[in-house]
């Protein structure tokens, strides 16, 4: 019996061959052998060559997702728990998977993957499942991240709007093992970090941003800090820890600024050092150019403003806006750090952006460091997609 297959179209097996991992809709010419949503199914060029196995998902505009681009391979058990143990085994190579720490386990298609996001919190790992062939195998990944880590327990966090694209709802609960606690505690970097998985952004933590948190770290002495955006405010703790006389943190969620509060507390920070503010950033930004306050240093770590080509445009506003308004609040020599998580932005254009809102601002800079996501949310070289994160730290 055959196995099914998508037949590709003449010439769109292109970015197969560079090992791409994408297969969409508009390249596949048939679908043989009716597969159902996330069955493995082999993809075939023009010629009936065997280039790849993927995941198939008919709703999605991404219909197949390869798996392996070995035509041998057999997408089986053994063949997740080669691909878990790699993974594990690049995070240990660069000493982040440990007990007591935050680490991401699988970043999705850099970890050949695609659709699994797995991050550990100490003793619980926490995964999101964003693709129907994630979702056709999520008992049995979960069973090979726990035997694999030796968590306590496996939770899920697929409380995502992407999910949609490929009709999957919106789910959290736990996959297997114990229920994790409210707050975990992990450490980085010599910090204590509250983690909220149970309700908090992505898996309950940006762990992405680990080594920008330490380069902060690195330029805050002395400085009088401005964190927008600022979540449960680990780039506060980072500051503060680096020596920084006074933080405020922005951010329109009471339940993160609260956990802020708490982050700072935990790590000896008391709250004449550290003061939490309510508020829609673009709003606060405003009103505190409107009364001529400043800071030594600005950070801003906005959501993503860009999810889709046709966002570029509005999005590429919103991020020269709060870099003209970052700019403005700055003292003599001070420095700006401005993120985007938008993988649709490249570098070069959010420097092009960043040096925009400098000229609006009035100010000139020089960029004083480059920073992207830190090393366990690894780049795959086939697959450029997979770089998503960059920052910039800018002294006027």
């Amino acid at each position: 019996m055959n196995a099914p297959c998508l037949h590709l179209l003449p010439g769109r097996e292109k970015s197969l061959l560079r090992h791409h991992p994408w297969i969409f809709s508009g390249a596949v010419q048939t679908v043989s052998g009716d597969p159902a949503p996330g069955d493995t199914v082999e993809v075939r060029d023009a010629h009936h060559r065997l280039l790849a196995h993927a995941a198939f998902s008919p709703a999605s505009q991404i219909v197949g997702r390869v798996w392996s681009f070995d035509p041998e391979v057999i997408i089986d058990r053994a063949f997740f728990a080669d691909r878990i143990a790699a993974a594990l085994r690049l995070r240990r190579a660069v000493g982040l998977d440990v007990p007591e720490g935050g680490c991401r386990l699988i970043a999705s298609e850099a970890d050949g993957l695609p659709g699994l996001i797995a991050d550990r919190y100490g003793e619980f790992v926490v995964c999101q499942i964003l693709s129907a062939g994630a979702e056709r195998h999520r008992q049995l990944l979960a069973e090979l991240l726990q035997e694999a880590t030796s968590c306590r327990g496996v939770y899920e966090r697929s409380d995502v709007s992407i999910r949609a694209r490929e009709q999957l709802p919106e789910r959290t609960g736990v996959l297997l093992g114990e229920t994790p606690p409210d707050t975990i505690e992990i450490r980085e970097n010599g910090l204590r970090l509250l983690v909220d998985v149970h309700h908090g952004h992505k898996t309950g933590f940006y762990l992405d941003q680990r080594a920008n948190r330490m380069a902060i770290g690195q330029v805050a002495a002395g400085k009088n800090v401005l964190n927008c955006f600022a979540y449960t405010g680990a780039f506060a703790a980072a500051a503060l820890a680096g020596g920084a006389r006074h933080v405020i943190n922005v951010d329109s969620s009471g339940p993160a600024l609260a956990l802020a509060a708490e982050n700072c507390r935990l790590n000896g920070f008391g709250p004449d050092r550290c003061e939490n503010r309510r508020q829609d950033v673009f709003e606060a930004l405003r009103e505190y150019r409107d009364k001529q306050q400043r800071f030594d240093l600005v950070i801003l770590d906005p959501p993503k403003f860009v999810d889709s080509k046709a966002a570029l445009p509005r999005g590429c506003r919103a991020y020269q806006d709060i870099a003209r308004l970052g700019f403005q609040l700055l003292n003599p020599g001070g420095i700006l750090a401005s993120f985007s998580c938008s993988g649709l932005m490249t570098p070069e254009l959010f420097q092009k952006i960043t040096a925009d809102a400098a000229l609006e601002a009035g100010v000139s800079g020089r960029i004083v460091r480059r920073l992207e996501q830190a090393a366990d949310h690894p780049t795959a070289l086939a697959i450029p997609e997979s770089f998503y994160l960059k920052g910039l730290l800018v002294r006027i």
